[in-house]
């Protein structure tokens, strides 16, 4: 009568001894260091990283008045300048289409150009948002080339450039695309020693990093994507 308990503890206890069984632990334990390690690695990177006020001294600035930045796409950096004089760069994430500019809503691909800061915002998923002013005139005009968008569209958005500090997102080109943060995977996706473009067309990066430049710029400061 206790031979159905006595086959079922056999069979856990074969289950549990079965090559099976140790080479899906032995992987979950190597993946999990490998996890480990590689947030480790990103750590230490961080720790090397110098102060934002460390690298202005180090250039020889107490205060920055003329700041503009340089993001550029190839090497998902976003460089803090001071007028002309390089001050510190930091590592971005960009849209997840990198094969294209920017040309249409929900494409994926980060803009190309030049454009400016229009409004800053709190953000509950990205900590921080600082819009840019995209789409801006060349994005339109060749837009309206390409027949992408009507005369009145681009008449409209042209006012908006002109006469408004943002410009609507509500065309074809798309639109809401600027610097944001992390967020709540901020101590998670900061640590990585590699870049992994995730974004919808926005430049991310580390909520510290997104304080640092904050406290440099405002509305209306210079953005070149290249």
């Amino acid at each position: 009568m206790n031979s159905r308990p006595e086959e079922k503890t056999n069979s856990i206890i074969a289950f549990l001894s079965s090559p099976l069984l140790r080479n899906v632990i032995f992987t979950i334990g190597a993946m999990a260091l490998f996890i480990s390690g590689v947030i480790v690695y990103g750590v230490i990177l961080n720790l090397r990283e110098i102060s934002l006020s460390e690298a202005m001294t180090q250039k020889g600035f107490r205060t920055l008045n003329d700041v503009n930045l340089i993001v550029d796409r190839k090497t998902y950096t976003l460089s803090l300048y001071e007028d002309s004089v390089f001050i510190k760069a930091y590592r971005v994430s960009l849209g997840r289409n990198l094969s294209d500019k920017k040309k249409l809503n929900n494409d994926g691909a980060t803009p190309i150009g030049t454009y400016k800061i229009c409004s800053i915002s709190n953000n509950e998923t990205y900590y921080k948002f600082l819009k840019l002013n995209y789409p801006n005139l060349e994005d339109a005009s060749e837009a309206l080339r390409k027949s992408l968008i009507t005369q009145k569209q681009y008449n409209q958005l042209k006012f908006e450039f002109y006469y408004e500090e943002c410009v609507s997102s509500q065309t074809v080109l798309g639109g809401n695309i600027g610097i944001h943060g992390i967020g709540r995977l901020n101590p998670i996706f900061k640590n990585l020693p590699f870049v992994y473009n995730w974004t919808d067309g926005s430049i991310a990066m580390s909520n510290e990093s997104l304080d640092e430049i904050l406290s440099v710029i405002n509305t209306g400061t210079q953005v070149v994507i290249k």
